[in-house]
């Protein structure tokens, strides 16, 4: 695998822009980082769950006498003797919460799907909990259940989504298009599987407060979560999350493992860890299925003078899942008549949650293969087919673009491809036994920005300590704070020292939707400034000091000095700034916002121009990725490395969406059968072809302070539908149900 990086012209004093090792790297390849379930106490005891075998009834009886009669068995907890709770009823919910009421573990007697946490058992040891576990008889009452999407279809409604207008006239622009396409896609479920699965060790602390080591993307959402439904006292409740190890949306909402663990450890007053297994890593949020339904019609130079899109897609009976599926639509490519549609089937199966690129990844697939099927029909190349129809506007909300270099990814990517020397039929390039073909595809993701807070502290041995409440899950947040850091400071990285994962730190978002960097890096940036200018002010007062009269704009922070622009021999260790105020640290905390007087203008997105070779066995229809060339477009790349394996990471998981991904349902038990990874496939390193990644110029002064717009989704946005795109080019046979397996192409 190979890179191509543009280091953004940055002083060299400066690491933002330039590679860099992660900070976190040596503790995790040693195993020094622990992670939720490594942590220990004096009185923990393990918990192991019991689950549900049917979809949809009632709890008939449950039996636990056997389990408790086992040696170091302490609990069996069911919906009968569970603690009272504060607030478990619809009225709470969490910062990543769908409209409607959310699961609510050991509620009841009722059964809302397969897989249900029904029962806990705690004990000594976790063999001693998983052997009693065996030993709790339920009995339960089965009724009919549905979990088959298709078969539902005429059951939708209504998605609770904030969907653009409908704006001109489809129906005409369809009526006067000379080529026309109506295609309908359908993407399966897919569970989001980190190597980390979720865990929560739960301690109890002297003063009856919890500490509280969990797999989470945000602490506070977990901790405030805690608090309203348990009734606990605000601060009883830290939640600690220094490593995750992947999460990709999973760990965004509060699991049911974080809430029975507590409930567990409230009830026997002592400390318990409860970690799932990989098969119940399956038992709650997934991808959800969508059947999308597309008509796209242009004149005969490829303008499109028309776009329609509607979507179904599968949601929980007590949930309405929702995401941004299909509004991409009419955004991506100029279009005066657009009319988008998104509806929900509820069925007997646990509520969807966001997974990376949560909605762009379905919908712009279905787009994007759509496009390339139109250029078919029109007789253009799918590449001209969308720089002809090239905006500089979201149309959706009338706005420009605050940057959009998708023309220099499409440029870039089709030079370092060879996309010229495509040839247009299909089935036209082969090598041997292997049918050949190229695919491209667009990618797009808004570029947000959330309110989070940062405090810096420097103390009088010249380190910055740099603390937020976000996480890391495997992005490198440590390293790029790092970098921020020290360039907004004017230090050596190897002098900063960032502190995240905490509740009890400064306010931040979840770990999503690729701003972190963009929200958390925007308030290091803004603490650091606040930090200087009380250093200049501290600075000011040293007897003698050489900058008593001057301002803010004739001093440089540099090399861990404060210097005179004008006479560079008159400097301060900043060490020594700190130490001469006689309170042996200085520090600054910011609250930082999104300029909405800047941003509200524009419209802001990072963009991408995927291109894919694959190769196909002509007799055994077997698939293989060759190729593939990724051109991204986020704005300011603080750390090209660890942006290259997000990027990396993006095309991995659009080849396994493409050709492996899919969770199968038995509908007749409305269970999911392959839930493991013997059996839900991903791809490996064998897998894997030649995979390089062009970070194009971007500079962005309008969607933050930073210029960074992120690079977590928008590296798997569009992999999928260049791939299947590939795959037609290569065959004829256009395959619109994901995956696509050799017995769909034989």
């Amino acid at each position: 695998m190979s890179a191509t990086v543009k280091p953004f012209s940055v002083p060299l004093e400066a690491p933002m822009g330039l590679p860099m090792d992660r900070v976190d790297g040596h503790a995790k390849v040693t195993g020094e980082a622990q992670y939720a379930a490594d942590f220990h106490s004096a009185d923990l005891t393990y918990g192991w769950v019991i689950s549900s075998p049917i979809a949809h009834g009632r709890i008939v009886d449950i039996d636990a006498r056997a389990a408790l009669a086992l040696p170091g068995v302490l609990l069996v907890l069911s919906h009968l003797n569970r603690p009272e709770l504060a607030s478990y009823d619809e009225s709470y919910t969490d910062a990543d919460a769908a409209e409607g009421s959310p699961f609510r573990p050991l509620y009841n007697d009722r059964i809302l799907y397969s897989g249900q946490p029904v029962a806990m058992v705690v004990a000594k040891t976790l063999e001693q909990a998983r052997m009693a576990a065996a030993q709790v008889h339920i009995e339960y009452r089965s009724e009919p259940h549905q979990t088959d999407l298709n078969a539902q279809l005429g059951q939708a409604h209504k998605a609770p989504a904030e969907l653009p207008k409908p704006r001109g006239d489809v129906s005409a622009g369809l009526a006067r298009s000379s080529a026309k396409v109506e295609v309908e896609y359908q993407t399966p479920a897919e569970h989001h599987n980190p190597m980390e699965p979720h865990a929560s060790t739960v301690v109890m602390q002297p003063d009856g407060g919890l500490l509280i080591y969990d797999k989470t993307q945000g602490t506070q959402n977990c901790r405030t979560y805690l608090e309203q439904v348990f009734g606990l006292e605000p601060g009883s409740v830290r939640v600690v999350a220094h490593f995750v190890g992947g999460a990709f949306g999973s760990g965004l909402r509060p699991q049911y493992q974080l809430t029975l663990a507590v409930m567990a450890a409230l009830k026997l007053n002592r400390s318990v860890r409860l970690a799932l297994t990989r098969q119940q890593m399956f038992t709650f949020g997934y991808r959800p299925p969508t059947v999308q339904r597309l008509t796209l019609g242009s004149d005969a130079d490829g303008k499109l003078q028309a776009v329609k899109h509607q979507a179904i897609a599968q949601t929980s009976r007590f949930e309405d899942f929702t995401e941004h599926l299909v509004e991409w639509s009419g955004m991506l490519y100029h279009c005066d008549s657009v009319e988008l549609d998104y509806q929900l089937v509820p069925l007997d199966v646990f509520t969807p949650l966001d997974m990376r690129a949560p909605g762009a990844t379905s919908g712009v697939f279905a787009l994007e293969c759509a496009m390339d099927e139109l250029a078919y029909a029109a007789g253009i190349c799918p590449l001209q087919l969308r720089l002809r129809n090239y905006t500089e506007r979201n149309q959706n909300e009338d706005k420009p673009y605050s940057s959009k270099a998708l023309r220099e990814c499409y440029s870039e990517g089709a030079e370092r491809f060879g996309w010229a020397r495509r040839t247009p039929e299909p089935r036209s390039m082969r090598d041997g036994h292997e049918l050949l073909g190229w695919g491209v595809a667009t990618g797009v993701w808004e570029a947000m920005q959330q309110k989070a807070s940062a405090r810096v502290v420097l103390d009088g041995e010249g380190r910055l300590h740099v603390s937020s409440a976000t996480t890391d899950i495997g992005t490198g947040t440590y390293t790029v704070l790092t970098q921020i850091a020290a360039a907004a400071m004017g230090v050596d990285s190897d002098a900063v020292h960032v502190l995240i994962g905490d509740s009890s730190l400064p306010t931040a978002p979840l770990q999503g939707g690729s701003f972190t960097i963009s929200s958390v890096g925007s308030a290091v940036q803004q603490a650091c400034t606040a930090l200087q200018k009380q250093l200049l002010e501290a600075a000011q007062k040293i007897e003698d000091s050489p900058f008593a009269d001057v301002s803010r704009d004739q001093v440089v922070f540099i090399d861990g000095r404060l210097r005179l622009k004008a006479d560079p021999t008159k400097q301060l260790a900043l060490s020594e700034i700190v130490r001469s105020s006689g309170s042996g640290q200085m520090q600054a905390q910011v609250d930082a916002e999104p300029d909405s007087k800047k941003r509200e203008p524009y419209a802001t997105a990072s963009h991408s121009a995927v291109f894919v070779e694959v190769r196909v066995d002509e007799a055994l229809g077997i698939v293989r990725v060759s190729r593939v060339v990724s051109a991204i477009a986020a704005g300011r790349v603080v750390n090209p490395k660890t942006a290259r394996s997000q990027i990396l990471g993006g095309v991995v998981w659009g080849i396994g969406m493409a050709l492996q991904e899919e969770t199968q349902m038995d509908h007749d038990l409305g269970r999911f059968m392959n839930h493991s990874f013997a059996e839900y496939h991903v791809p490996v390193h064998a897998d894997m072809g030649e995979i390089e990644v062009i970070f194009v110029d971007e500079q962005d002064t309008i969607v933050n302070a930073l210029g960074s717009k992120g690079v977590g989704e928008i590296g798997l946005v569009g992999v999928a539908a260049a791939i299947a795109n590939a795959v037609y080019h290569a065959t004829g046979k256009r395959i619109r149900q994901l995956p696509i397996t050799l017995d769909k192409l034989l």
